[in-house]
């Protein structure tokens, strides 16, 4: 039976201990083990999106067209172009074959479920829950009797499994548990979180204090274990996940093979959790790493963690980050290289690790109360995030620059296909972002139009908001308690808003509004209490009441840090909580040609024939002309900008989110 996780359970252990290291060594487990269950110190828990319904015109439409060309795109090529479903009817002995692919794309199987559930919610479709179902029985079906499930190793010889630990067996086993959660949430079918039990019981049985040592090659079990525990209750799902934690940088797993890198930091493998202050190797493996320690702090109040995750954070957001919310500079290693370097041109910026921050980010939102996490959030969400899928929903990007000479250009798939699913479950899920609640009050996140029904103590609270947040800055929150309530409101106030768009010094505001948000409640302006970023209402509440809230959408020009040599003498343009570029599909094909001198004057632009309905900005500036062959002059050139997360839905063209100051930096390779 399914019971609410998070109850403080007390033991008592009589540890009988015979001069054996081992047993003190098992003893020390124990007690590690027994503290597991200190008192949970998150402020709040977020709203699952099955308890959101999202009304928001922006993200409905995104959501409609996850649903409408996402899903059908990843189903296609999961189980027609691609052999990844065939891989599991071989695997359960349905068809004969061979295993063919690469030996994770088990993982994309379960990240289109986890994408497939989140739809469901917003966009019932019985078909498509039927084709699931089909899918899930034949997962099912090859699971071995001992709970083990990847269908590379069951048909390439199962001697081999469990003996690399850069063979994802672990990442599989995760995202696994994450579809079958999210399934089983949606659709109420526990088929699916049968099996993901099962496997959990399996590596359980393998790993953790007194059994082998492992160390998870591609981190995701470990918040995936986190999600389990809270849903059954079990407490040995957070033991392990604690345990993986603790498993890095210790060098316990001897005789194990890395056969993948030679370089550890590659996975954050050279420092123990614990002692982590700083950002390395893959951006990926990075954030899923970071978000299960976040997972785990918030249930054990594990002092060590959260103080190593501030930091790690720091590094990240200070010194480390694009202005889009995109992370990791470097190709050669699909992650970090060194501090400050944020190259434009040869940006990775990998959607899944925009994905990643989006992730981590709640987490840490929620553990600590502090809204500068929900802007970072929101910066990687609305910017770097969604700019991997176009806006049809059927091609994607892998890598996300901040400038092109016109050679990027959206594709249908990929060999490694972990992009196009992971863009999907995070647009699709984007209700488990909106909204938090605790006994205290609730807390309102992210301005996406929307409704929910939350309890606080015995009390229900219906909770509606209408949000045209993104283009215009406007948003209304009904409040409706089935009888008068006294609790506190939270409403994150964007530092975008306050003239602070991001935490650090990493981007500065250069010219921003003197205007500042607006609040009323009921129709008159309630004197305003600030706790950690967030505006804080408490009172009797009543049902009818009304919160509105204008924020000022004047553009703002953003400079980088010295350090990032590639932007000196550059601007970047933010309205709201979006980032700005200039493509030259709506600049006669030129993004390279014009400067961005102080005092331009910027007029926002409400365009709903293009790119689906966007607010553009536009300004007048000199550019180079060419009059002739060898002559070229300045001119004075009305400049249009886009939204970056829209940029490339019209064909290959260059396109630049830093913008030059002066002549003399105007290149058609921004990086030389």
């Amino acid at each position: 039976m399914f019971h609410k996780a998070g109850s403080v359970v007390r033991f008592r252990l009589f540890v009988f201990i015979f001069g054996n290291m081992k047993s003190i060594v098992l003893a020390t487990s124990l007690i590690a083990i027994i503290r597991l269950t200190a008192a949970q110190p998150a402020y709040f828990e977020p709203v699952s999106f099955s308890n959101v319904t999202i009304t928001d015109p922006f993200w409905k439409a995104r959501i409609g067209i996850v649903s409408s060309s996402t899903i059908p795109a990843c189903v296609e090529q999961t189980e027609i172009k691609t052999p990844r479903i065939q891989n599991f009817e071989v695997a359960a002995k349905l068809k004969p074959g061979k295993f063919e692919g690469i030996f994770y794309d088990d993982s994309d199987v379960y990240k289109a479920i986890e994408a497939i559930a989140y739809s469901l919610r917003n966009n019932p479709n019985p078909e498509l829950e039927a084709r699931t179902d089909s899918w899930i029985d034949k997962i099912a079906a090859a699971q071995l009797p001992d709970g083990y499930i990847n269908t590379y190793y069951t048909l390439n010889g199962l001697d081999k499994r469990w003996t690399d630990m850069s063979m994802h067996e672990d990442y599989n086993g995760g995202h696994l548990i994450e579809a079958a959660i999210a399934y089983y949430q949606t659709t109420g079918k526990r088929k699916l979180l049968d099996v993901a039990i099962r496997f959990a019981d399996h590596f359980d049985s393998l790993f953790g204090p007194g059994k082998r040592p492992w160390v998870t090659g591609h981190q995701e079990l470990e918040l995936a274990l986190v999600k389990l525990y809270k849903i059954t209750g079990e407490q040995k799902y957070l033991r392990l996940a604690d345990w993986l934690l603790d498993q890095r940088g210790r060098k316990l797993a001897v005789g194990y093979t890395w056969s993948q890198w030679r370089d550890t930091a590659y996975a954050q493998d050279v420092v123990p959790v614990k002692q982590q202050r700083e950002i390395t190797g893959h951006a990926v493996r990075a954030m899923y790493l970071y978000t299960g320690a976040a997972d785990v702090a918030a249930q054990t109040g594990d002092q060590d963690y959260i103080n190593a995750m501030k930091a790690v954070w720091e590094d990240v957001v200070y010194r480390n980050m694009y202005i889009t919310g995109g992370i990791g500079s470097s190709g050669r290693n699909e992650g970090f290289s060194q501090d400050y370097d944020l190259p434009n041109l040869q940006a990775y910026c990998e959607t899944c690790a925009s994905v990643g921050m989006v992730f981590w980010n709640l987490r840490m939102n929620k553990l600590t109360g502090e809204a500068k996490y929900a802007d970072v959030l929101e910066r990687s969400l609305f910017n770097g995030a969604q700019s991997g899928l176009s806006l049809s929903g059927d091609r994607f990007f892998y890598g996300n620059p901040l400038a092109s000479t016109g050679t990027h250009y959206r594709r249908a798939w990929f060999g490694t296909a972990c992009c196009p699913a992971n863009i999907a479950r995070l647009t699709a899920s984007v209700g488990d972002y909106i909204y938090g609640v605790s006994q205290q009050g609730i807390w309102v996140n992210q301005y996406i139009g929307s409704k929910t029904s939350l309890s606080i103590g015995r009390q229900n609270v219906d909770v509606e908001m209408v949000s045209d947040y993104m283009w215009n800055g406007k948003v209304t929150i009904a409040i409706n308690p089935s009888k008068p309530a006294l609790f506190a409101l939270y409403l994150r106030m964007p530092g975008w808003s306050v003239g602070q768009p991001v935490p650090g010094d990493l981007y500065q505001t250069v010219r921003s509004t003197e205007k500042k948000p607006i609040i009323r409640l009921n129709g008159a302006e309630p004197p305003l209490v600030m706790d950690k970023g967030y505006v804080v209402l408490s009172r009797k509440w009543r049902k009818g009441d009304r919160i509105e809230i204008q924020f000022p959408m004047d553009v703002m020009e953003l400079k980088a840090n010295e350090q990032v040599k590639y932007n000196r003498n550059r601007i970047a343009l933010q309205r709201g909580p979006l980032v700005y570029c200039v493509e030259g599909a709506d600049n006669g094909g030129n993004a390279f040609h014009f400067i961005v001198p102080e005092n331009t004057v910027y007029t926002s632009v409400q365009d709903s024939n293009t790119l689906g309905g966007i607010v553009k900005i536009q300004f007048t500036v000199p550019a180079l002309d060419a009059a002739s062959e060898t002559k070229v002059e300045t001119v004075e050139k009305t400049i249009t900008a886009i939204p970056y997360f829209t940029w490339c839905n019209r064909g290959q063209n260059p396109m630049q989110v830093w913008l030059p100051r002066k002549f003399e930096i105007i290149r058609v390779n921004p990086e030389n």
